[in-house]
């Protein structure tokens, strides 16, 4: 269940971000997307029900791997290329596509999620970017590519090694996935330089990950926010490629294809399945084979596979009012979200389905163990995964009916 805090929204001038998130999940039908059961909302909240992934996604993949082979990257690459190009059919542009938004099922099949961007990059200390400054390593004011106790070079500085590189960036990566900031690591520049820009900022986004899948960090990385963005406004100086990563010529090309001006990058799905990477890859059975990775998955409920985060408890604020009386009491908050609420009756009537067949082979599986011992548990406090969605389906339709 995804909640958004109303008030938060609109403070933000994130209100039409979260329609648009709503919108697209109610309409796009795809088994690249993350499925949507229910929105709906009370006096102060949003609510998204949505379908549970248990095998973690790309972000906590990559920390725990470091680096992945060609072969899975492609696998991974291509199915990222599918959900992409099936929201761009719909006309919607994602514009914060990173590993974190990359979810796994059960089976390592992946999906594309977060569409509201509800976790923006601070751009208020960006303004001082410009595409037409001179950039050199002297003003670029970074200290993560600089290692300043190596014996002196030329200018008395050494740039850090890939491997250095990459030990800095698995350090920040986990720091960065607790932060209420974001990364600007995977934002096309044209986005950074608000010059207006169209479904090819996604494209850019996916590059971005490609290169970090096989290098082990992303293409532009600093320690500091504001210097990834000037390096990635000034990406031919700074796109480079380790030869340690030991990349092939295809892999090269499809990410420079990627990480390039607009005018030049590939932006049509049908032009990057064309690409020389993807020769060996089934298109319309790739959702079929087995995945390139299989999570750990003990059973539905499992969390094993996302990284664990310190529980925080809300503050505790009585609800401002419910029921008949709370109809009559609409507010200016309240009618930015009129039509906000919505129910996939075709998911949710599977899901129960769902939960009547896994109740069914429970039952029948306790009364079996029942008769071989009188200590077997009693089915009452068995619950699936269906079970639990149920039950928070049936509470959002209390909330809903109000």
């Amino acid at each position: 269940m995804k909640k958004l805090k109303k008030s938060e929204m609109l403070s933000r001038g994130q209100v039409e971000h979260v329609r648009a998130e709503r919108n697209l999940l109610a309409e796009v039908a795809s088994h690249c997307i993350v499925k949507l059961y229910y929105s709906f909302q009370d006096a102060d909240y949003l609510y998204l029900i949505m379908e549970y992934l248990p095998g973690g996604d790309m972000m906590t993949l990559l920390i725990r791997e470091e680096t992945l082979t060609e072969t899975v990257a492609r696998f991974y690459i291509a199915q990222s290329v599918m959900a992409i190009e099936s929201i761009h059919k719909h006309n919607y542009i994602h514009r914060d596509i990173k590993p974190d938004n990359l979810l796994l099922d059960k089976n390592g099949h992946m999906k594309l999620s977060d569409f509201g961007l509800c976790k923006p990059l601070d751009c208020s200390n960006l303004s001082s970017i410009n595409e037409n400054e001179v950039l050199d390593d002297e003003n670029l004011h970074e200290t993560m590519d600089i290692d300043e106790s190596f014996p002196e070079s030329k200018n008395g500085r050494r740039w850090k090694s890939p491997l250095e590189q990459l030990q800095h960036w698995q350090i920040n990566r986990r720091k960065l996935a607790f932060s209420t900031v974001g990364t600007p690591d995977y934002i096309a520049p044209e986005v950074l330089l608000k010059k207006g820009y169209g479904m090819e900022c996604d494209w850019w986004s996916l590059g971005a990950i490609m290169y970090e899948m096989l290098v082990g960090y992303p293409p532009f990385y600093s320690d500091d926010p504001v210097t990834t963005c000037r390096k990635i406004v000034h990406w031919k100086n700074h796109l480079k490629f380790p030869v340690e990563a030991r990349l092939t010529p295809e892999a090269k090309d499809l990410i420079s294809r990627f990480l390039c001006d607009v005018e030049n990058r590939l932006g049509r799905a049908d032009q990057i399945k064309a690409h020389p990477w993807f020769k060996d890859i089934a298109w319309d059975k790739l959702y079929e084979v087995e995945a390139a990775f299989k999570p750990e998955v003990n059973g539905e409920l499992d969390t094993q596979n996302f990284m664990k985060y310190d529980e925080v408890d809300p503050p505790a604020t009585g609800r401002t009012g419910s029921g008949p009386m709370r109809k009559m009491l609409l507010t200016p908050k309240d009618l930015s979200f009129v039509g906000y609420t919505y129910k996939n009756f075709e998911a949710v009537k599977g899901l129960h389905q769902s939960s009547d067949l896994n109740r069914s082979a429970s039952l029948n599986r306790s009364s079996i163990d029942s008769s071989q011992s009188d200590s077997a548990l009693d089915y009452s406090t068995r619950y699936s995964c269906s079970d639990m969605e149920a039950q928070v389906l049936a509470a959002s339709e209390d909330v809903m009916s109000e």
